[in-house]
């Protein structure tokens, strides 16, 4: 079965640094896509960054742009979030997901780390 799993969460003061990883594992054709998303408490859950697995393009939102790094390391089936400069406002629980278009629509989603940016 596929399974996405993060580590990397913890508790880190304002203006640190934290990278999550998002290990992928059980699945028999490589992903199109990876992406980072991203729930405060009583917050919907939003988009953070994207990465194409086959062609590496990356896309942030306005919110983390400048600030977070997407990136991925197809061999070892991982993709990482680097976040630097944190903000309260990052304090959430966040997501890896992951999906691939052939033969079929598929989108798999992890169980999330927590992320807590407080002084």
């Amino acid at each position: 079965q596929v399974q996405l799993v993060e580590s990397g969460g913890g508790l880190v003061q304002p203006g640190g640094s934290l990278r999550l990883s998002c290990a992928a594992s059980g699945f028999a054709f490589r992903f199109d896509a990876m992406r980072w998303y991203r729930q405060a408490s009583g917050k919907e859950r939003e988009w953070v960054a994207s990465i194409t697995t086959a062609g590496g393009s990356t896309n942030y939102a306005d919110s983390v742009k400048g600030r977070f790094t997407i990136s991925k390391d197809n061999a070892a089936n991982r993709v990482y979030l680097q976040m630097n400069s944190l903000k309260p406002e990052d304090t959430a629980v966040y997501f890896c997901y992951a999906n691939r278009l052939w033969p079929k629509v598929e989108q798999y989603w992890g169980q999330g780390t927590q992320v807590t940016v407080s002084s």
